[in-house]
């Protein structure tokens, strides 16, 4: 989240403001490109999916990055979870208790527009993307390991600015089959700016899972046909250093059914998210 994107959200910001779309210059394929990477101290209280019968709170190391080369454009993280290894009685990461890890997430997407040489801009739609998604965990087999294929768009959304959208079909690496739909939308919005050049921002995102065959349950885990989360974050930003605060809201997030079956896992409810960053 370097001065070049800072630069960039405050031109979608003027966009926005104007009402007209912008409109992608070609001439130069990697004349826009940039990057961006940052570490980010983590800790979450009642996150989903829950066991009842354990801790809902876990601290973390998240490294996120993005940027865009040419007809690439990427957003990603790694999260490392319970960093001492401690084992307390509200930990849902506790050593021996057969939990990942890790987790990731890579969402690569190609510019359509990039890639024809073709400004495909309309209205509040600025650039067109072919989109995927993979979520990952450090357990094999039985662990989270979902991709999801689809189209996406940046849309300049009044208020918010730029806002990436993006649809989805579900494809599950474990069972190798395709299993509903996802739409996801994702934002970052300066809305204060201090005379230091620091600024808060309301960011966030939008996951949601439809379509899907409930009938992939089994007695100990039951599914759901739909289900996601949705984020609000209220950040302080510097150059170098940002401070948050984030609101989870889950349902079924997953696609599994709240409090059902044997396990009982708890996939529905609220969840708050506290972090410090470092830019690099």
């Amino acid at each position: 989240m370097k001065n070049v994107k800072t630069l960039a959200l405050a031109a979608t910001a003027v966009a926005a403001m104007s009402g007209n779309a912008l409109a992608a210059d070609r001439s130069d394929l990697h004349g826009s490109d940039y990057k961006w990477m940052q570490f980010n101290a983590m800790y979450s209280v009642g996150e989903k999916p829950d066991n009842p019968a354990s801790g809902d709170q876990h601290n973390y190391l998240e490294m996120e990055f993005g940027g865009r080369s040419g007809v690439f454009d990427l957003y990603g993280y790694v999260d490392v979870f319970n960093l001492g290894n401690q084992d307390t009685s509200n930990g849902d990461k506790n050593p021996g208790s057969g939990t990942s890890k890790l987790f990731m997430k890579f969402a690569p997407r190609v510019s359509i527009d990039a890639l024809t040489g073709k400004d495909l801009s309309f209205g509040p739609i600025q650039e067109i993307y072919f989109s995927t998604l993979f979520n990952w965990d450090g357990l094999n087999g039985d662990g989270v390991n979902t991709s999801f294929w689809g189209v996406g768009a940046d849309v300049n959304v009044p208020w918010l600015g730029k806002t990436g959208m993006n649809l989805y079909a579900h494809y599950d690496l474990n069972r190798k089959q395709w299993n509903g739909y996802q739409f996801s939308a994702n934002w970052f919005k300066p809305f204060y700016f201090f005379d230091n050049n620091s600024f808060l921002s309301f960011q966030g995102y939008v996951d949601w899972q439809f379509g899907a065959d409930d009938e992939l349950g089994n007695e100990f885990v039951p599914m759901t046909s739909s289900g996601g989360n949705v984020f609000f974050g209220l950040y302080w930003h510097s150059d170098r250093y940002a401070l948050g605060y984030g609101l989870k809201g889950f349902k079924d997030v997953y696609l599994l059914e709240d409090k059902g079956g044997i396990v009982g896992l708890e996939s529905t409810g609220w969840s708050h998210y506290f972090s410090a960053t470092y830019k690099f």
